[in-house]
């Protein structure tokens, strides 16, 4: 607990120190910045899936997310419609605070409120999630600005809640937190010209054994996205995004034993906006299942919606 204490203090200590790198006329270039999104997938906290790198109009901010996640699942393994619907909802305080002019920190610390409706009642799970904290680097950026190349490194704290007992229902994500520490790496390239820019976002999670040997299987995340500004002007921009998002997981284990039907993947669609006037931005996006095999079919991706708003700092 002290050691939690101690990053957590560390974390705070960089939001209130940290200087503009730019000056007070300066107005960041639309989609000039980029952070890492770590909201999970499939189960949130355990499944820590993401939507991707979410491009920011701020060079460094501190903001509001919530995400919202909707499955069906098979009620037990006696019965073969998928009848359970899985409701994960994650409300996060994140923040992107640049050290230097190619350095910058992400982290992120979220609240999960779970239901899954049975045949013999709700079931309602709430509660911290696990803590987040990355560090960007701008590895190449072209004269023009026309290219981008960024990667991150990270952390998962699990500071979240691990239920044993609920690792063993038909979605063992349905949880709070991992329980383990895991670790994540990041690529994101950006083409921009004019009015128009497309993201190209990769992610690997390697994930530990938690206290109970529990282990959830490592993933892979992968999305394209394009963005056209609408409208803007030196103080409001307005933005349309659309585009692709994949996700692969791996087996979980327990006691080094690889467990059935945990591993999966699902492809989706997703359509949105972002907009931003003065320091504030704003943005949401609907996300709909173009493939899902999770589960081995046991469990069905439905839709996700999520909304941000960010002041720059």
């Amino acid at each position: 607990m002290k050691n939690i204490i101690f990053i957590l203090s560390i974390t705070l200590s960089l939001v209130c120190q940290a200087k503009t790198i730019n000056d007070s006329l300066y107005i960041a270039d639309h989609i000039d910045k980029i952070v890492f999104d770590d909201c999970d997938a499939c189960g949130c906290a355990a499944g820590n899936g993401s939507s991707g790198f979410e491009s920011l109009l701020n060079p460094q901010f501190i903001g509001i997310k919530y995400f919202a996640q909707h499955y069906k699942a098979k009620e037990n393994l006696f019965v073969k419609d998928l009848t359970q619907d899985q409701y994960f909802n994650t409300l996060q305080v994140w923040g992107k605070i640049p050290l230097t002019e190619k350095l910058s920190v992400y982290a992120s610390l979220p609240f999960h409120f779970h239901e899954k409706r049975t045949m013999q009642g709700d079931i309602n799970i709430n509660g911290i999630g696990d803590l987040n904290l990355m560090g960007i680097y701008r590895i190449v950026s072209s004269k023009d600005n026309f290219h981008q190349l960024n990667g991150g490194l990270g952390v998962k704290i699990p500071l979240g809640k691990f239920d044993e007992k609920g690792a063993s229902g038909v979605n063992p994500s349905f949880q709070l937190g991992t329980g383990s520490w895991d670790y994540q790496a990041a690529l994101n390239y950006k083409f921009q010209k004019n009015k128009l820019a497309v993201l190209i976002n990769t992610d690997y999670t390697v994930k530990t054994e938690n206290k109970k040997n529990y282990r959830f299987g490592n993933q892979w995340n992968y999305a394209a996205t394009g963005f056209y500004q609408l409208s803007g002007n030196e103080k409001a921009i307005f933005s349309a995004k659309a585009g692709l998002q994949g996700e692969v997981y791996d087996k979980n284990k327990q006691f080094d034993e690889v467990l059935p039907k945990t591993a999966g993947s699902a492809l989706y669609g997703k359509l949105g906006f972002e907009a931003s006037y003065k320091k504030f931005s704003l943005g949401g996006e609907v996300m709909l299942p173009a493939y899902s095999n999770l589960a081995s079919g046991d469990i069905e991706a439905k839709s996700r919606f999520s909304v941000f708003i960010n002041f720059g700092i």
